[in-house]
């Protein structure tokens, strides 16, 4: 790592469940505490600091002596109900020793995903930021269902980093970073330390890295770091299994670095690009897709199919003729409209619809794409 910890303006720190809870003794306050260290002295030279937590379901289990294995959601959410009465007075009555407060966040899916909702929790986290208190983030998990939920803490930590424009993401987990293949099955593989661009070739070294207690692994991480990356905000992956992590970090632990893009992208576009769910499929030609790469929106005219039941205002993907996911955007049009004007003209949409809609399918400013070399215009 370059630089240090410290140089980071805003720092989102996520803890794995394995970190903090084990099976037999519950929470391991050691570490806790060794960690509370470290966040308080990054604290101290400047860094906001906001902590993605997971092990409130596996805590609960502890508490509720639940059984091994696989439960019933609502003994699930049960779980989560009390761990995360413990986790958030372990994280207050820790911080408060140093004079320093922290909020406790509890976010759904629909709070990062539906506009109205991830502008209220952006605002809302911002401003205990400005009061100098450290949130604590979990998923909601006494009340999201499989439906409604990330399913990991990995992706909703980038959710929540590129929502409150963090610079720097930390993975905590239980394995020191990306290896070249899963170093359970390939005792010759070899750890990235530096990735510049999730490739292909990175995504296919994830395999399946979970643990017991983690319902997220190798693969979520990566799904976090591009999130996370091709929006401005740098992502490590590092065990955590040392106590002071963050400073075992700084003193050159083994880890993986994923760089930020150069060119972070408005808030806007952070918001559509970090969707984890999208409604349907839009297949367009050549031509929209050089249209789309020199800046420009994408037209009825430059649709060749489009497969999924969506709404105007919906979430959806943007390929090519072979498969290619080009990137996504916000439809302009629900999928009846859309069947009869793929294809045409703008100029013909008033005739064709029978009332004067949007002359693009997908504006420019409601889309982003994946291709790194593409023009993008932002907003506010």
């Amino acid at each position: 790592m370059n630089k240090k910890l410290s140089s980071h303006k805003r720092i989102v720190i996520k803890l794995g469940s394995s970190l903090l809870v084990d099976n037999d003794s519950g929470l391991k306050n050691n570490w806790l505490q060794s960690l509370l260290e470290d966040i308080v002295g990054l604290k101290r030279a400047g860094c906001d600091i906001l902590v993605v937590s997971s092990g409130a379901i596996a805590l609960g289990r502890t508490v509720l002596k639940l059984p091994s294995g696989i439960l019933k959601l609502e003994e699930y959410q049960a779980a989560a109900a009390t761990g995360q009465i413990v986790l958030a007075s372990t994280f207050s009555s820790g911080l408060e020793k140093y004079d320093i407060h922290s909020g406790q966040i509890l976010l759904t899916y629909g709070d990062t995903e539906e506009r109205r909702r991830y502008l209220n929790a952006r605002a809302t986290i911002e401003t205990l930021l400005e009061f100098g208190a450290i949130p604590i983030i979990n998923e909601n998990d006494t009340v999201a269902t499989s439906e409604i939920r990330y399913g990991d803490n990995d992706r909703l930590a980038a959710r929540v980093a590129t929502m409150m424009s963090a610079d720097m993401l930390v993975l905590l987990s239980d394995i020191d970073g990306l290896y070249t293949a899963p170093p359970s099955q390939n005792p010759e593989a070899k750890l990235v330390s530096d990735v510049t661009r999730i490739t292909p070739e990175i995504e296919a070294m994830a395999g399946d890295a979970g643990t017991e207690l983690s319902r997220g692994g190798m693969i979520t991480k990566i799904s976090a770091a591009r999130i996370a990356s091709e929006n401005g905000t740098a992502m490590i992956i590092t065990s955590g299994k040392h106590l002071n992590p963050l400073k075992a970090l700084d003193e050159g632990v083994p880890h993986t670095l994923f760089h930020a893009a150069e060119t972070p992208r408005s808030a806007r576009k952070k918001w559509i690009a970090g969707q984890l769910q999208t409604r349907g499929v839009i297949v367009i030609d050549e031509g929209a897709i050089g249209a789309l790469k020199n800046g420009k929106s994408l037209l009825p005219a430059g649709v060749n199919s489009f497969d999924g039941n969506f709404l105007r205002g919906d979430m959806v993907s943007i390929i090519d003729n072979k498969g290619k996911v080009l990137g996504q955007g916000i439809i302009a049009f629900d999928s009846a409209n859309a069947k009869k004007i793929i294809g045409k003209r703008s100029a013909d949409i008033a005739e064709i619809l029978g009332y004067a809609g949007r002359s693009e399918m997908i504006h420019r400013d409601d889309m982003i794409l994946i291709e790194p070399n593409s023009t993008e215009n932002s907003d506010a």
